[in-house]
């Protein structure tokens, strides 16, 4: 039978119509091909394209940081970003959160049998566009894809190297009594915005992830404060997990005030539909800052001058504690724990 193929003439993947297959993780022509035709593609930088299974990356002046996170958000895609986007931002945030400046990232992606390609694209393009907007590139990555109903469509694991300033001293454990607690807008965006679009509720909101890469918000933050204590991104858990987190470290205790707390009023209403508490719910554009006294105007004007900041508020202050508890301020008047969460309030959320 002739043919007008020609010999070695390989067909294009069809992100239209296709969908991932195991041969995609094979480590044969078919995963070269959606490495070629996707990735590298899209991530398109100079470390790709020496096309070997390692990074080889200059030594940068300053104290390294590496963080590392794996991303299993349901649905994939929600108002204001998805799980490419997520994935650099999540990671890059957990970076930055040291004082440091983000270099490059990893990406391992964990795919099943029969996700749409077309998908597929949609979230590589997505992340590769956060990753060239942040001017951090992906240098190195992976591919693997297990059989169908062994996975949830993709899941993304990002690893991100950074490098800490000389001076910079950010840490969990240098809260002081006296300090003063601020963050940098509405708490409970994320979480809203991935409920808004899960299967079984019945509910519409307008608001959209906060999801975005802060390391730029952080350096405005340090130039104008450099006493900054520490900086932490309150994402899973919420607010709430993350003020005990720093409470622990620190050996003390925080109090925040209710009427403090930035909320949008369609993040209060969801919450109070569906039984929830905003002080519990993800972020994923917010970060938690502990500075002395004496900087909180520095701090608090270099948050309100930059986008990501324009929301930002002093909520609390730290204290004396040996128990180390974090407690709230109410509106009327009394006071309450705000405890960990005994389990998981919401699930898949980044």
């Amino acid at each position: 039978m002739s043919s007008n193929v020609k010999p070695g003439y390989v067909r294009p993947v069809d992100f239209r119509r296709g969908i991932v297959d195991l041969a995609h993780g094979g480590g044969g022509r078919a995963m070269s091909q959606l490495i070629d035709e996707l990735f590298r593609r899209e991530f398109d930088n100079p470390w790709l394209d020496q096309g070997n299974d390692n990074a080889l990356l200059a030594r940068p002046e300053g104290r390294l940081v590496m963080a590392t996170d794996s991303h299993v958000v349901s649905p994939l895609f929600f108002p204001g970003g998805d799980i490419g986007s997520l994935s650099v931002h999540g990671t890059l945030n957990d970076v930055a959160m040291s004082g440091a400046r983000p270099v490059a990232l990893s990406a391992g992606f964990i795919l099943e049998e029969g996700f749409p390609l077309a998908d597929l694209r949609r979230i590589v393009q997505s992340m590769a566009a956060a990753a060239r907007d942040a001017g951090v590139p992906v240098v190195t990555g992976d591919t693997k894809v297990v059989e169908r109903g062994k996975g949830d469509g993709v899941f993304i694991n990002t690893t991100g190297i950074g490098v800490v300033p000389e001076g910079v001293h950010l840490s969990g454990d240098r809260a002081r009594p006296g300090d003063a607690i601020l963050v940098n807008g509405t708490l409970g965006d994320h979480g809203v915005a991935i409920l808004s679009q899960r299967e079984g509720l019945s509910f519409g909101t307008g608001i959209v992830s906060d999801s975005a890469a802060l390391h730029g918000l952080v350096a405005d933050m340090l130039a104008n404060a450099p006493g900054l204590r520490c900086l932490r991104d309150p994402t899973r858990g919420g607010l709430a997990a993350t003020l005990n987190e720093l409470a622990r470290q620190s050996q003390v205790g925080l109090v925040v005030e209710e009427d403090a707390l930035p909320v949008r009023e369609e993040v209060k209403a969801a919450c109070e539909l569906l039984g929830l508490d905003p002080l519990y719910v993800a972020n994923e554009g917010k970060l938690v800052a502990i500075c002395p006294s004496g900087e909180v105007e520095a701090v608090l004007g270099a948050l309100r001058a930059h986008p990501l900041g324009r929301d930002a508020a002093v909520i609390g202050r730290v204290v004396e504690d040996p128990h180390h508890f974090v407690r709230m301020e109410t509106s009327f008047g009394g006071a309450r724990n705000v405890d960990w969460l005994a389990g998981e309030q919401l699930p898949r959320i980044c």
